[in-house]
């Protein structure tokens, strides 16, 4: 366990749920094993967020990875005279990250923001022909309100490759929205 002082989390974290690694137990811990596990942390996750790092620190492998696998990098912007807010500068300069300053912004990039309308009808839904993958995704972000693409895929039983194409013309038709951490969700 590394550092040592989150044995006592690790141990709650079992009791409640669990933990994942590539190693056997007592592995000692060694700089070159966190690339490796931060690619099974950003594997699981919706997002990846920078707080801080040099140009060459190891969030910047932690980043790259997030890229690699499409998911969305935000970093926060620090003092551009500061060795460990460069990384996080370039990679907002660069578009490889959103700038994100506070909580609030990354809870409405992410779409979790408080309703303050239900969404409604979908507004000329009786003139539009739908194909049986977009009436199936349809009926599905009516039920959930949104869903990520994930569970999508799993969830209409159709090949990635169908759904993708279903929900880029459902785009197209103007009838959903896709938010960041690939979140789809019908327009209100």
């Amino acid at each position: 366990m590394y550092p040592p002082e989150h044995t006592q989390l690790s141990k709650l974290m079992l009791k409640q749920g669990g933990l994942l690694t590539e190693y056997i137990s007592h592995t000692k811990s060694d700089k070159h094993h966190f690339p490796i596990r931060n690619r099974i942390v950003v594997g699981i996750s919706d997002c990846t967020i920078v707080m801080e790092t040099a140009v060459k620190g190891g969030s910047m492998i932690t980043a790259d990875l997030a890229i690699g696998y499409f998911k969305e990098v935000f970093a926060l912007p620090g003092r551009t005279t500061d060795f460990k807010s460069a990384g996080c500068n370039w990679l907002i300069r660069n578009n490889q990250a959103i700038l994100m300053e506070n909580a609030k912004d990354l809870v409405k990039m992410i779409g979790l923001e408080e309703k303050t309308q239900t969404a409604g009808k979908i507004q000329g839904d009786l003139f539009i022909t739908l194909t049986e993958a977009e009436q199936r995704i349809v009926h599905l972000l009516k039920e959930r309100e949104q869903m990520h693409i994930d569970v999508i895929n799993v969830t209409t039983g159709f090949p990635n490759g169908r759904n993708a194409s279903a929900l880029l013309e459902l785009e197209m038709k103007d009838l959903i929205c896709s938010i960041p951490g690939r979140i789809y969700r019908l327009k209100a």
